[in-house]
């Protein structure tokens, strides 16, 4: 690739880093293609502070859940009485950004469910990156204390999925 494509791909990836802030979207993905074997796949994404809340409680986008007063106690209070999710010994994050499913397809039984017993290497749930489907493994045995993400939920790289104690 010459330097010229370089700085245009360079300018194009700007301009959606500036689409994805101007119309408040959390992730952008696009594949250009400039000949039989030469494309540009390009995928920029950005989390949000109310992101982690969003995902605790309350089952809208997190811009709605900032705008609504009712919203924003109930998804904040457990936040609070409980620390961040992140930080607990027992938390089980996302290795990838995807998309979390509980179920290992719809309408089935859930992997998981508050109060079961895992063990080590059981499947916890499923994280879909580029239409593949990641099974998330328990990294020790212990009790499902808490499910902090829905089902069908997008999740980003490091976000906190189950506490197991």
């Amino acid at each position: 690739m010459t330097n010229k494509a370089h700085d245009a791909d360079v300018a194009f990836i700007k301009a959606l880093a500036e689409l994805l802030r101007e119309n408040d979207l959390t992730e952008l993905q696009v594949k250009r293609e400039y000949g039989d074997d030469d494309s540009l796949n390009v995928r920029v994404s950005r989390q949000t502070a109310v992101a982690a809340p969003a995902q605790v409680q309350v089952p809208t986008s997190a811009p709605v859940a900032a705008t609504e007063p009712a919203a924003a106690p109930v998804a904040a209070a457990p936040v609070a009485a409980n620390e961040d999710p992140a930080s607990h010994p027992g938390a089980v994050a996302s290795p990838m950004v995807g998309t979390a499913y509980l179920q290992p397809e719809p309408g089935s039984a859930s992997f998981i469910s508050v109060g079961q017993q895992v063990k080590e290497g059981d499947t916890l749930l499923i994280v879909e990156a580029m239409k593949t489907m990641n099974h998330i493994p328990s990294p020790k045995s212990g009790t499902v204390k808490r499910i902090l993400i829905e089902d069908g939920a997008a999740v980003e790289f490091g976000t906190p999925l189950v506490i197991l104690e």
